[in-house]
């Protein structure tokens, strides 16, 4: 018996190693294992092109998983946010403050890249003449504005869908919201539905985050090899002004806001920061659109505001997009020798605080936006083929500040609906007479994000019924 021992021990013990190995990279954070995609797709792009290329179909099949989620997610969420308000006077209070909001901080984040480009005169001698503008085929030179408005109110919601119109099922979503709450308790059957719908498509994306390290490594592989570093010379006073640019809106303006509105910005930050670093690297705010929902209710802002501020300012909200956009016309000015005096740089303002509004559902629709832009002050559109060879470096930065800039809007909005409720009761308890038992608050009435959800609580925390307020 004392033989028997031995024997099966040393032979075992050889192949538990490398299932250990794999088991511990598997059960890394996936922010973790993204960063080990980005250095090993990088390594990949620049040793075997041709292998970096072909790998692209990782990163497309990864987008195609999270799109093919979203509409079925962000609707039943919309629904049974507008649906659970009060009342459509707050509906229409909450969609105010969110467009405010978002004009307001769109527009100051415009003035601070025109000037800091105008402080740093990026563009002069930049090699412009010998931009190709065949790269520019393909691409819109403007913006309908008659077929943006036909794109929110689309005449068929299931051609819509099948598009991924996302602004065209956002305004379906609240008429459907609005006439649930009007009806009642007869929507309850269609709400139980959609709670499932919406608990299913959950963990459809649980599912998808998974898999995102590929996406990452497809991406960085094809991205490497594809565009190189060629370009990187002339451009890299252009590169440097975009990342100082945002990390000014990350780093100061948004710390501002938040402090104003007392929303803890480091924790939130903390709690989106996996997302944002995907996004990032996918150059895709879809690509985290359901999770960062999640994240976001999680945190502490109610759902009936995550799921309708959140994605509107996909569509209106682009922050770090429309200071790219700045950047670039600046850019392109001094590149060309145009008027950036004062009343110039303003003019440029005005121009992107009207056509930012209008990018959505457009196709590469920074650049479209910039096209526009610069056609409207008289700027060729062969410069803005120049900067389409380093258009992948400054389209990961400010997608990741478009996602951190939606997460801010849908807490700050969140935190002034709940002072104003503070507010409400406070009313109510001084109107009360003495004793009556309407004074006590019991709900929590601390600005949004004051308080962090339970341990656990983030796969449920979507689904659980608003509390009326």
């Amino acid at each position: 018996m004392n033989t028997a021992h031995p024997r099966p021990t040393a032979p075992d013990t050889p192949p538990a190693r490398p299932a250990g190995l794999l088991r511990r990279c598997l059960r890394m954070p996936i922010g973790i294992q993204s960063i080990l995609a980005v250095g090993l797709g990088a390594l990949i792009g620049t040793l075997a092109p041709s292998a970096g290329e072909q790998l692209k179909i990782l990163g497309d099949v990864f987008l195609n998983l999270v799109q093919v989620v979203v509409l079925p997610l962000v609707f039943p969420l919309i629904v049974l946010g507008i649906a659970r308000m009060e009342s459509v006077k707050k509906v229409g209070r909450i969609a105010g403050k969110a467009i405010l909001y978002f004009e307001i901080v769109t527009t100051v984040v415009l003035l601070i890249a025109v000037g800091l480009a105008k402080l740093t005169d990026i563009g002069k001698g930049a090699p412009v003449h010998g931009a190709d503008a065949g790269d520019l085929d393909g691409l819109s030179q403007g913006i309908d504005f008659h077929e943006l408005v036909l794109h929110a109110f689309p005449k068929n919601i299931f051609e819509a869908f099948g598009e991924g119109n996302l602004l065209g099922a956002i305004v379906f979503a609240l008429l459907v919201g609005l006439a649930m709450a009007a009806i009642g308790e007869k929507s309850e059957p269609f709400a139980s539905v959609l709670e499932s719908v919406a608990a299913a498509m959950f963990k459809v994306v649980g599912y998808v985050i998974r898999v995102a390290p590929l996406g990452v490594l497809g991406f960085i592989s094809y991205d490497v090899a594809h565009y190189g570093f060629g370009n990187l010379r002339s451009l890299l006073g252009f590169i440097a002004v975009v990342y100082a640019g945002l990390a000014i809106v990350v780093g100061v303006l948004f710390p501002l806001i938040a402090v104003l509105y007392r929303i803890r910005y480091a924790e939130l930050l903390k709690s989106i920061a996996g997302l944002a670093g995907i996004a990032f690297v996918t150059r895709s705010s879809e690509s985290v659109l359901a999770p960062l929902m999640g994240k976001l209710e999680a945190f502490g802002i109610s759902r009936s505001t995550t799921s309708f501020v959140v994605p509107l300012g996909y569509s209106f909200n682009t922050d770090g997009s429309v200071l790219y956009q700045a950047a670039a016309l600046v850019f392109l000015a001094n590149a060309y020798g145009a008027d950036t005096s004062l009343p110039a740089l303003l003019l440029m303002v005005g121009v992107l605080v009207i056509l930012s509004k209008g990018m959505a559902g457009v196709a590469s629709a920074s650049i479209v936006v910039l096209i526009a832009a610069g056609n409207s002050i008289g700027l060729p559109a062969e410069g803005v083929a120049l900067l389409l060879g380093v258009d992948f470096i400054v389209d990961m930065a400010r997608t990741g500040v478009n996602v951190i800039g939606n997460s801010l809007a849908a807490a700050v909005v969140d935190s002034s609906e709940k002072r104003r409720d503070v507010k409400r009761r406070a009313r109510e308890a001084d109107a009360a007479p003495a004793g009556s038992d309407t004074a006590p608050v019991t709900s929590d009435p601390a600005p949004a994000g004051s308080d962090p959800a339970p341990a656990g609580s983030e796969a449920a925390a979507p689904l659980r019924k608003e509390p009326a307020q």
